[in-house]
């Protein structure tokens, strides 16, 4: 695979004639995970449905490998770039062994029912996810982690090198949060998947991150390595916020200080 999985070059985009990000150029590394964090409103998940290709640019062009995302197909796309966004929905009455299908979508010919393969690929997002045991239950009746499970269950069927998860912790206490940032660490390491995941949370991305890109007003405020980009200068001019950077067993911890305010 390319060194580049993708290529942004003087991108804008945006909601209702309201631009979100101008001219953006960037430049993601392929496997790695990327962790894309930043102030709210700053462009991140903008730029991640950019990069799917779910909200097309305004002007500027992005590349995947090397060829312009205008020329890949709806279906290589799917079959290529998985995604999952902040609020995915289905029945509560939905299986999650039919949950997990749903992602051969793309893969599976018109009116023909599920393949060998498909139900193979689905198996192994099961026992990756630690959802085979819960296969048969509706997803209304599991719990918030065992839910984000499921959801990433369906993602990993789609067998794409490429997935993208828009705050795959929201809503989750720490501890699941904890555990679907270990599953998805493991999905790039053990299972060479390019991993961009948008987060809010600078102590997460700083654990389970490769590469770091920084948002700021629609811009690159900074990208590269964890201690290239998460340093006290740069987190607080971007989040303006006073900041210490801590070190527990070579991690470093971001502890955010109160701002002092004149009496």
């Amino acid at each position: 695979m390319p060194d580049t999985l993708f290529q942004m070059q003087a991108a804008s985009a945006g909601y209702d004639g309201h631009p979100v990000f101008e001219g953006l150029d960037l430049s993601l590394p392929s496997g790695k995970v990327i962790a894309f964090c930043g102030p709210n409103g700053s462009g991140k998940s903008t730029a991640l449905r950019s990069l799917r290709h779910l909200l097309p640019l305004s002007s500027g062009n992005i590349q995947l490998l090397g060829r312009d995302l205008k020329d890949w197909s709806a279906r290589e796309l799917a079959k290529n770039i998985a995604l999952l966004t902040q609020t995915p929905e289905a029945p509560e009455d939905t299986l999650v062994k039919d949950l997990v299908m749903m992602g051969r979508f793309a893969h599976r010919k018109p009116f023909t029912g599920p393949s060998a393969l498909d139900k193979a690929a689905c198996e192994e997002a099961l026992l990756a996810t630690g959802m085979t045991k819960l296969a048969q239950t509706p997803i209304g009746s599991l719990s918030g982690g065992q839910a984000q499970r499921a959801w990433i269950a369906m993602v990993l069927s789609q067998q794409s090198h490429t997935i993208l998860f828009d705050e795959p912790t929201n809503h989750l206490d720490i501890a699941h949060a904890l555990d679907v940032l270990e599953l998805v660490h493991r999905m790039n390491r053990q299972q060479g998947r390019n991993i961009i995941v948008v987060l809010h949370d600078l102590n997460l991305a700083a654990r389970y991150a490769d590469h770091v890109v920084l948002f700021e007003k629609g811009q690159i405020a900074k990208q590269g390595s964890v201690t290239e980009v998460l340093n006290e200068t740069t987190i607080s001019q971007v989040f303006n916020i006073t900041c210490k950077i801590l070190s527990l067993d070579g991690q470093p911890i971001i502890a955010a200080l109160p701002q002092t305010h004149p009496t």
